[in-house]
């Protein structure tokens, strides 16, 4: 297909960043927009080399060499039809292959692919949601336009209802440095909490409700949304009251010497049908365990705790660490039960190149001790499961480098190198490489 070739991604991403800012003149935006039209297009291409394993098993890392790629195109439009009240609608098309057919790691390498993704362009709506905002006094403050944000002011104090077809973590977990695979960090464990099983489908998505009550600096955020109906299945469980994905979150706005930043406290709960690590290898009785075989109704809960802080206009830190039971499989993200990450981003103005960002971030990832004796005895999850297990926490390092190329077009050079690949020490390490051009308007 045509964007599994990298030079000819590239050619059709910059000509559409031509075409998409032609006319588009910095400073014009209005101070209340009552609609707005965005897009977004994204194209990253990755190969690792060989690398050392003794043994492989059904959902291993390949220890060949392999190259994988994911396009993304998205386009956003939002409407304010009286004060108060937005409305926005996300076309979306995916394309892309995954190395190993995303399986192996923890962390995973891309934070763009998504679980359905295959080499065909497919086209479906993303997102689909009503925004309320209910005004409570304070002072205004400016809000910037932005895909799915349309431009304006708010109250200092006010309550918003959000409700619909998005992203969880478009609500949740809000990190300034450390969010979006599309012009951040690309691993998994550093979109969001590692061990936050976040209830969405394959594609990321999920419909539902979050209401905020945001004070000045305080802001404390509740939702539910539904989970898939099946582990990490493309159908989502429309039995809200049933089976759900809840979160709640404390947030508070700090300043260090006069700069920016953030806590927050995030807490979850998932309820669905879920299979159990340890009524798995008592069900196997000395075999393969296999939690297909004992699902049932169960509860995983989990927090997290992270903080951002800007260290003037040019650098900024975050760090984040989370943890859930680990009693039951991964349901919705990632094969990740306790996760600690940090990191620093640099803008390029000490070196001359005031427009270019450094990105580097460290990751170390766990599993719970029933995790690691199901996979020990053999069993596969949605993700990992390399027959046996010489446990050690996978860690990850990180470091981007994003290069403006013109207006709304970026390029970006990653590297990672992952250590116990799957938590398994006998394996690896592990090196990727990625280039990804990025172009919005």
């Amino acid at each position: 297909m045509f964007f599994d070739d990298p030079k000819r991604a590239a050619s059709w991403l910059l000509l559409a960043t031509l075409a998409s800012t032609a006319g588009v003149r910095a400073g014009e935006l209005p101070p209340e927009e009552t609609w707005n039209a965005h897009a977004q297009a994204t194209y990253v291409w990755q190969a690792k080399p060989s690398f050392q394993a003794p043994y492989s098993g059904p959902a291993s890392l390949l220890p060949q060499r392999e190259t994988g790629y994911s396009f993304s195109a998205t386009g956003a439009f939002g409407l304010r039809p009286w004060a108060g009240t937005e409305l926005y609608f996300d076309p979306e098309v995916v394309q892309g292959k995954a190395f190993s057919g995303l399986h192996g790691l923890g962390g995973m390498t891309n934070g763009e692919q998504q679980k359905t993704s295959g080499p065909n362009p497919t086209l479906y709506r993303a997102r689909l949601f009503l925004r309320q905002t209910w005004d409570l006094g304070g002072e205004r403050e400016a809000v910037e336009p932005d895909m799915n944000q349309l431009g304006g002011t708010v109250a200092s104090r006010r309550v918003v209802l959000t409700v619909g077809n998005l992203a969880v973590s478009d609500i949740f977990d809000n990190n300034a440095y450390a969010h979006d695979a599309r012009s951040q960090f690309l691993n998994w464990a550093l979109l969001a909490h590692g061990a936050w099983d976040f209830a969405a489908d394959a594609r990321g998505y999920s419909w539902g409700a979050a209401l905020e009550y945001i004070d000045g600096p305080w802001a404390v955020r509740g939702g539910r949304f539904l989970v898939p109906a099946e582990s990490n299945g493309l159908a989502l469980d429309k039995r809200i009251f049933r089976h759900y994905g809840d979160q709640l979150e404390l947030e508070r706005s700090t300043s260090l010497l006069g700069q920016p930043g953030k806590l927050r406290l995030l807490v979850f709960r998932d309820r669905a049908r879920m299979g159990g690590f340890r009524d798995a290898l008592a069900a196997a009785n000395g075999g393969v365990p296999d939690v297909a075989q004992v699902r049932r109704e169960r509860s995983k809960v989990g927090v997290g705790i992270g903080a951002e802080q800007a260290l003037g206009e040019d650098a900024g830190l975050f760090a984040r660490a989370s943890w859930n039971d680990g009693k039951s499989e991964t349901y919705a993200f990632a094969e990740i039960e306790r996760s600690l990450s940090a990191g620093v981003t640099l803008k390029g103005a000490a070196w001359g190149r005031a427009g270019d960002t450094l990105g580097l971030a460290l990751v170390r990832n766990g599993l719970s001790g029933a995790h690691r004796d199901y996979l020990a005895a053999g069993g596969v999850g949605a993700f990992i499961g390399d027959g046996r297990l010489d446990y050690r926490p996978e860690s990850i390092a990180e470091a981007y480098y994003r290069i403006p190329l013109a207006a709304g077009a970026e390029l970006t050079l990653d590297f990672q190198h992952i250590a116990n690949p799957g938590y398994n020490r006998a394996r690896g390490p592990v090196d990727v490489g990625s280039l990804r051009l990025h172009i919005h308007y």
